[in-house]
């Protein structure tokens, strides 16, 4: 195709689009919509995975230990806790500095009533275990337990991890990132389906004049192609538009919840890493649509 036919084809395209102004701002205005609706719930979807790991990142195997056994035992337990596949890191936590924490974690009111504590403080030694993945807590809390059953000393006293409230905050969990991948997937299919059912009514407006072209001896190559530029120029101002008034919208959020006490606990995803991630895939998702609904039109039309 020559340069100047080329340029020929995108002025025709956008010419198009004024021309047929209400068709033009029906399609762009059902883009907005649809597009709009599946951003919003991509940027709930985001940020429910990460309130997610959040959650997983503080799961954690407290390990008490046995008061009679010395440093060496606690070595070797550090290093056998260590040795097990699913473990990331382990901490030994003293009865003093255990004492301490506790200490720290009271309110100022109460800290006092641990102060006779500190020549008979009743605190086991503990290890604090952190995994890789928060899910297999359960079963690396039940490879530590059975330490117990082939050493005689018997060195670990309990293990405690928040048993049965976490595997319920699990299934909690997962359940709202199945739904959520679910719920934007279904958005996705449902927002193609309105947005080129739109364009293909504004092509189907046109159909007389896709009869007359061919009719003059056009080309389907010459009939297409203004088309095809007008499905990108429509694709791309609406999921252009819906892509700035959703990031401007969700900017707005995180600005309010640095100034609103009761979302001071609720951490949002932060801008920068969900700006490209939303806004390529709805920009990128219209157009593809807006591309798409028009050749498949035309095609219909050209064929008759």
């Amino acid at each position: 195709m020559k340069f100047s036919t080329l340029v020929r084809h995108v002025r025709e395209g956008v010419k198009n689009v004024f021309r047929n102004g209400w068709m033009s701002f029906a399609s762009i205005g059902s883009i907005v919509v649809s597009l709009f609706v599946l951003g919003v719930f991509m940027l709930l979807a985001l940020n429910v995975n990460q309130w997610a790991d959040q959650f997983d990142s503080q799961v954690q195997v407290n390990v008490y230990l046995q008061s009679e056994i010395g440093q060496s035992k606690i070595d070797e337990l550090k290093t056998r806790i260590g040795n097990i596949a699913e473990v990331k890191q382990v901490t030994f936590v003293s009865k003093e500095e255990g004492l301490e924490k506790l200490r720290q974690d009271l309110d100022e009111d109460v800290k006092g009533a641990l102060d006779g504590y500190k020549d008979a403080n009743p605190l086991p030694d503990a290890f604090e275990v952190e995994l890789f993945d928060a899910q297999q807590v359960s079963y690396v809390a039940k490879q530590i337990l059975a330490f117990n059953e082939t050493d005689a000393d018997k060195p670990v006293l309990s293990v405690k991890y928040g048993q049965g409230y976490v595997e319920k905050l699990f299934r909690i969990t997962n359940a709202v990132r199945n739904v959520g991948l679910v719920v934007v997937a279904g958005l996705a299919v449902m927002a193609m389906f309105l947005i080129s059912t739109t364009i293909k009514m504004t092509i189907l407006a046109r159909r007389r004049e896709i009869g007359i072209m061919k009719l003059v001896g056009a080309t389907n190559n010459f009939i297409r192609w203004p088309f095809f530029i007008e499905g990108i120029v429509i694709g791309l101002a609406g999921s252009g538009l819906t892509t700035a008034l959703l990031l401007y919208g969700y900017s707005e959020l995180i600005a309010s919840t640095h100034y609103n006490m009761g979302l001071m606990m609720i951490e949002v995803v932060d801008m920068n890493k969900v700006g490209w991630l939303v806004g390529g895939t709805l920009v990128a998702l219209g157009t593809l649509i807006g591309v798409w609904g028009s050749v498949v039109s035309v095609r219909k039309h050209l064929k008759v």
